[in-house]
C-alpha cells in the first residue's frame, strides 16, 4: 500500500553520499509537517551506535540508512547498508499508519541497501539484533 507520500531529492542525494562516498555513517530521515513528502531530517559524517540511536526520537516515527560496520568470523571486517523503518508503539495511531503506508517510496529509491530493520521498540534496533541480522545476510 503506498500512501502518494513525495520523496525529496535530497534524501537520494544524501543516499548516494553515504552509498558510494561514504560521506556519511548514517541519515535520518522524516515525513515533512504536511505529511505530503519524506525529508532529511539529519546527516552525520562520524559517529557510534549508540549517538545513531539516540537520534532515533522515543515516540515519533522516523526512517534511515546506517553504514553498519561489523567483524565477521572467518572473513574480517565488513559493512551493510540497513535501512531502519523505526515505528514506535508509543507514536500516535496516524503517525504510525502514514509512515508504514509511506515506507516503500523511499525504500524503492535506495539501490544497494544489505538489510532492511523494522523497528518498533528498543529491543527490535539494539546493536546485537541488527548484529544478528548481518552475520547472516550474505
Amino acid at each position: 500500500m503506498s500512501s502518494g507520500v513525495a520523496v525529496n531529492q535530497e534524501c537520494l542525494e544524501a543516499f548516494s553520499s553515504l552509498k558510494l562516498g561514504h560521506k556519511y555513517k548514517y541519515i535520518i530521515f522524516k515525513l515533512s509537517d504536511d505529511l505530503k513528502e519524506i525529508v532529511v531530517e539529519k546527516t552525520v559524517e562520524t559517529g557510534s551506535y549508540d549517538d545513531f540511536l539516540g537520534d532515533l526520537p522515543e515516540n515519533e516515527p522516523r526512517y534511515a540508512v546506517y553504514d553498519f560496520d561489523y567483524i565477521k568470523e572467518g572473513s574480517g571486517q565488513r559493512n551493510k547498508i540497513t535501512f531502519y523503518s523505526w515505528i514506535p508503539d508509543t507514536a500516535k495511531v496516524r503517525q504510525k499508519m502514514v509512515y508504514a503506508s509511506s515506507m516503500d517510496s523511499l525504500r524503492r529509491n535506495f539501490v544497494g541497501l544489505a538489510i532492511e530493520v523494522q523497528g518498533t521498540d528498543a529491543s527490535e534496533v539494539d546493536y546485537e539484533t541488527v548484529l544478528e541480522k548481518a552475520s547472516r545476510s550474505a
